[in-house]
């Protein structure tokens, strides 16, 4: 017991303390569990051989990944994208195979071991990649979705991947007696994995396929005709920790089974979240899984890193950078080439050749996975876990190199000449996004002429789809609203998407008409701030009024008739607004108002008045029924 909660504490507080500096660091959660295996293991040696069991208990946390992924596929989406899965996608995995299996063949591993390697290489890091992209705001861009897509391609294709690898083992392991008859040399060290195989044993290679295919017809079936009344049954107990045990249920026996008849517990985990994924019990199941998810995923890196060994990394460095180089440079000149095919250029075809460029950390389990069933050599299996993690420490250095090439290059979105506006009306309406098109709507049905400015080409091209007329132009420059009107114009309404654009031209029209009636869309109060004073007479936080209409139904239904409700609702708009007023006056440009202690005073005194002037409108209308 003492060891076990030993080695607990080496390793949940190694994962504690990496994690969040690496993530700070922008690298990763997964760099950060490997980089604590790594100090652990090899570096302080304070785990020994108990990491090679525990990383067999780890993959769990693979196998539940892959059902929380199966549960989050919705086959519209994926067929919306089924000329990037298919094309892109699919590509990149074939190509970049075939180019890594010729290069492993050309260092002297046999064609079959070649192609599981070039399988496991051909995969880069999902966790990675999209992180990056969400922290730098790139998953909108042509090439951030591009690269989605193939990650997703890759996420997919890691089910045939293990399926398709014990075909290779069969092909490895059988050879000839002197007597001609066939003999199948199993691994000696895995006795659990004879056991699952014994249910084939015999079979040929034809026949273990048969057998895959039924296995995945009863996962099927049964996810569509058992798992559902079984949920309701569970539901009707009202024991929350009973859909935590039936999710485990689920997946382990499902583990279970698919090891019975020698598959992967991941490809029935895979296909059980599919079957789930349009139950009305799906975020059920997400919720309660996805913290055991996590901590084994995150178990499972620490052991792949405590495993490392540094003295085969300090045997031969030179070689094993130069190995993860190459994998780097194949991957990439694929990329690039497919990403040219696929019409991406400048900016795009660099964050997509540059992103994915690095293996992955399904890399780790397809190794682990092809050392099991004989597939790769045992020896190799060092140096191709070293080349995988050294591949994706690369990853932020070519993260970096995107951000310099990307400053120097120019945006390739064509310029459009800023249409001739013909017409002129009393409200021009500069942005027609989610935002100005309501407001655009609203007037022009209500009988009064807008001109509509949008300096995107594709919005106004939507627009006139739908009937209703809008000019290109960037309604910041001068020259575009004097065409537009703005001398003559009685209201100015600045409803664009980027916070600084609607400041400049608030301040730009305010100066050059003091009669103009303007409003303005802000992003958050301090925004409404910077607009008080560059000269808005009316302004209206994006997000400010559909959440006091939500908190609105939370009052119904916690207690408060639909009247009481609204009553609080009108009398927190007006003490808002008041607020608004206040605080602007002790607003500072370039000051936060935390460091601000008379901003910081004055909000604290208007909160406890506006408790107040809730709770003396609710005593109101208690004496009114009285």
């Amino acid at each position: 017991m003492e060891a076990f909660l030993y080695q607990a504490t080496i390793y949940l507080g190694a994962a504690v303390i990496a994690v969040p500096i690496a993530a700070r660091l922008g690298l990763g959660s997964v760099l950060g569990y490997l980089a604590a295996g790594i100090i652990v293991g090899p570096v302080l040696h304070l785990v020994g051989a108990e990491t090679q069991e525990l990383q067999h208990v780890a993959e769990f946390g693979i196998v539940m990944m892959l059902f929380l992924i199966g549960l989050e596929l919705d086959p519209r989406a994926l067929w919306d994208m089924r000329h990037r899965l298919v094309g892109l996608g699919g590509l990149q995995i074939s190509v970049t195979t075939l180019a890594i299996m010729v290069c492993a063949m050309a260092l002297g591993e046999n064609w079959s071991s070649a192609l599981a390697i070039g399988l496991a290489l051909s995969l880069s890091s999902t966790a990675i990649v999209l992180q990056t992209l969400s922290e730098k705001g790139l998953m909108r861009t042509n090439g951030g979705r591009s690269a989605f897509s193939v990650l997703l391609t890759q996420d997919i294709a890691v089910i045939p991947i293990l399926a398709f690898l014990p075909l290779l083992a069969m092909r490895e392991v059988m050879h000839l007696d002197p007597d001609g008859s066939i003999d199948r040399a199993l691994p000696t060290d895995h006795a659990d994995h004879h056991e699952a195989l014994s249910l084939v044993e015999g079979l040929p290679g034809w026949g273990v396929t048969l057998v895959t295919i039924a296995a995945v017809a009863v996962i099927v079936l049964a996810g569509i005709y058992l798992t559902r009344p079984l949920f309701r049954f569970i539901h009707a107990t009202n024991l929350r920790e009973m859909y935590t045990a039936l999710a485990l249920s689920i997946v382990v026996g499902i583990s279970f089974l698919m090891q019975l008849v020698g598959l992967s517990p991941a490809l029935g985990a895979f296909l059980a979240g599919v079957v789930l994924a349009n139950s009305e019990f799906r975020h059920e199941l997400e919720s309660d899984l996805e913290p055991f998810k996590g901590l084994f995923l995150g178990l499972f890196f620490i052991t792949v890193g405590a495993g490392f060994s540094l003295r085969a990394f300090f045997v031969d460095p030179l070689d094993l950078i130069a190995m993860a180089l190459l994998v780097t440079a194949v991957k990439g000149l694929v990329l690039f080439l497919l990403g040219r095919a696929f019409g991406l250029r400048g900016r795009d075809q660099w964050l997509f050749t540059l992103g994915l460029a690095q293996a992955g950390e399904f890399g780790f389990v397809l190794v682990a996975f092809s050392i099991q069933q004989n597939v790769i050599p045992a020896g190799a299996s060092e140096k191709l876990l070293l080349v995988i993690a050294l591949s994706m420490l690369i990853t932020p250095l070519l993260f970096i190199l995107y951000d310099l090439l990307s400053k120097r290059m120019k945006d390739n979105t064509p310029i459009h000449e800023p249409d001739t506006i013909d017409r002129e009306g009393p409200v021009i309406i500069a942005g027609i996004g989610r935002f100005g098109q309501i407001v655009n709507r609203l007037v022009q049905a209500s009988g009064f002429t807008t001109i509509v400015l949008d300096h995107d080409m594709s919005t106004i091209q939507l627009m006139r789809r739908f009937g209703f007329k809008g000019f290109l132009g960037d309604p910041t420059r001068p020259d575009i609203l004097k065409a537009a009107g703005l001398s003559r114009a009685r209201v100015l309404v600045a409803a664009m998407d980027d916070r600084d654009s609607v400041t400049k031209l608030v301040g730009y029209a305010r100066r050059q008409r003091d009669d103009l009636h303007i409003i303005a869309r802000a992003y958050d109060r301090q925004h409404v701030f910077e607009l008080y004073q560059a000269g808005a007479n009316d302004i209206v936080r994006e997000m400010f009024d559909s959440s006091l209409r939500a908190g609105r139904y939370v009052l119904e239904n916690v207690g408060l008739s639909e009247y009481e409700a609204a009553n609080a609702e009108q009398t927190f708009y007006a003490h808002d607004r008041y607020t608004v007023r206040e605080l602007a006056q002790l607003w500072k440009p370039g000051v936060a108002p935390v460091e601000n202690d008379a901003y910081i005073a004055r909000a604290r005194k208007l909160e406890k008045e506006l408790e107040a002037a809730l709770l003396e409108a609710a005593a109101k209308e208690d004496k009114k029924r009285a």
